[in-house]
């Protein structure tokens, strides 16, 4: 190895740091992809089934379309590993070179990413407009390169992020466990749990947010067997976390975890810091190297390895086509659990913000700027659009944000149905089966595939929210899986019970031999 100080353009780290943005919005990891493909193919719950097809159908698409595979394009978080032997050429700081990078790859005209980071997060919440500023972490360490895995984390699984000190006698895997079945599905499964083990409070969250970008390798540790303590936590949390049932989308299933990450660090002899974190489907990850010759170069994955999955596996028998613009009580109080519908005509947007400002509005007794009645309401914030596209990435959003302002908006409303993703708390489904409201769920990371499906989209309300301002989407073939309907009967309670039950009963069977 070269031993002289190396000098590492400022430029290279900004045009390096876009360029890896950039490409993780439209391209999974090809083991993500190898691994989530072997779930699709051993996937008994139709569903669950029909959710993964989706997912790697977007994936491809999205791939080909180089369009974000995702809507929630993420809070950028950054590892980089600078060698002491390097000069950096820049009169900008490193976050500030990271940042500006950020600032490129978000505003991009070709492929604009969302901007989801707001600035006063206890006052105003003020969009900062370019995604700016990434988290990031530096450490110096011997060498003249610099090594920077970057990633892009949605909210729906970065809200999912736990941590606990235990007793140092205390079960590291049945806390997680534990955790993870009260996490529900919106951190978008089938994805990864990533665990921290050690050091202090905010060391066991960073080992477990870096642990989470390394290679998925779980076929290859239990074919081989652990080898340490570390290993044998891993395959124990593997096997136990899918088999709670959770499944793709939490709608019962085979699949909940592709593979578990396991990172330790010394700590205090009388604390035992635990950190969990989980990475949702969409899994945006890159690590690239700068040693002073330009900017990194990053080569297009190998999509001969994607699944041919097209729309008509998905059609599974049973799927029920509904018209919007026709759509009756009495029709949406015979939509059953689990079924997939294909919605086209007239939908409605609106998430968190919108939610808030019209419930504000009833309370004042003042009039909606938008009819609700006998309307279906989408919870979305989509990509801005560009080229000829009528909207871009559209996938859903969590939509117990909204349940704080569902039994009033219902009540005052007239709503027909709501969409959005995984599923709802014990308040808004009373108040789902209290005003006969059922819910349906889009699938998470199939933001590319849905908007395929909206072939017009206008601006009806709250402009100034941005993503968040209510649209009205002319939708065609929408898929969709219900999720509650009219008595309040829930998927995501059904079904990992369901799947949690049939599992216990072929692994009693296998055991006896049966």
């Amino acid at each position: 190895m070269n031993k002289r100080t190396r000098t590492i353009a400022g430029e290279d780290i900004a045009t390096s740091v876009a360029d890896a943005l950039q490409y993780i919005s439209y391209y999974h990891p090809a083991d993500y992809i190898q691994y989530l493909t072997q779930a699709y193919a051993r996937e008994q719950s139709p569903s669950a089934k029909n959710a993964i097809g989706q997912i790697l159908l977007n994936s491809r698409m999205a791939a080909f379309g180089r369009r974000p595979i995702c809507q929630d394009t993420g809070l950028v978080v950054v590892f980089a590993k600078v060698g002491m032997g390097i000069r950096i050429k820049s009169a900008a700081s490193f976050a500030d070179l990271v940042n500006e990078g950020v600032r490129r790859a978000y505003l991009d005209p070709d492929n604009p990413l969302r901007p989801s980071i707001v600035s006063d997060p206890l006052g105003r919440r003020f969009n900062t407009g370019d995604n700016t500023p990434a988290v990031v972490h530096v450490d110096l360490v011997q060498g003249n390169q610099i090594e920077i895995t970057i990633a892009a984390k949605g909210g729906g699984s970065e809200n999912k992020a736990r941590f606990t000190t235990l007793n140092p006698s205390a079960s590291v895997a049945d806390w997680v466990v534990d955790t993870v079945s009260t996490l529900g599905s919106g951190w978008c499964p089938p994805g990864l749990i990533s665990v921290g083990i050690g050091g202090s409070a905010e060391k066991a969250m960073l080992l477990a947010k870096e642990a989470m970008n390394e290679p998925i390798d779980m076929t290859d540790l239990i074919a081989k067997g652990p080898s340490n303590a570390e290993e044998a936590l891993r395959i124990e949390l593997y096997e136990r976390i899918n088999a709670l049932g959770i499944g793709a989308q939490g709608l019962g299933g085979l699949t909940t975890v592709v593979d578990v990450k396991v990172a330790t660090y010394p700590t205090h002899a009388a604390s035992k810091p635990v950190a969990l974190i989980p990475q949702c489907a969409a899994n945006r990850h890159l690590t690239f190297t700068l040693d002073g010759k330009g900017p990194a170069q990053l080569q297009p994955p190998d999509l001969s390895q994607w699944p041919q999955i097209g729309p008509e596996d998905l059609q599974t028998t049973g799927v029920r086509r509904v018209n919007l613009d026709v759509l009756t009580r009495r029709e949406t109080a015979s939509w059953r659990c689990g079924e997939t519908l294909l919605l086209s005509g007239k939908m409605l947007t609106g998430r968190d913000a919108a939610h808030k400002r019209m419930v504000d509005l009833i309370e004042a007794g003042k009039p909606l700027p938008v009819d609700l009645r006998e309307r279906v309401i989408y919870y979305v914030g989509p990509v801005r659009a560009v080229r000829d596209e009528v909207v871009g990435p559209a996938g859903p959003t969590t939509s117990s944000r909204m349940d704080d302002f569902t039994d009033r908006l219902l009540a005052e409303s007239g709503l027909f149905a709501m969409v959005g993703k995984a599923e709802r708390g014990p308040a808004a489904i009373a108040s789902i089966a209290r005003h006969k409201t059922p819910y349906l769920v889009a699938v998470g990371g199939a933001a590319y595939l849905i908007s395929k499906s909206i072939k017009a989209a206008r601006l009806v309300a709250f402009e100034d929210l941005g993503m968040e301002a209510i649209y009205e989407f002319n939708v065609q073939d929408m898929p969709v899986i219900m999720a509650v309907d009219v008595k309040g009967n829930s998927i995501h309670n059904s079904g990992p019970l369901e799947w949690r039950k049939r599992m216990v009963a072929d692994s009693i069977a296998r055991s006896i031999g049966v």
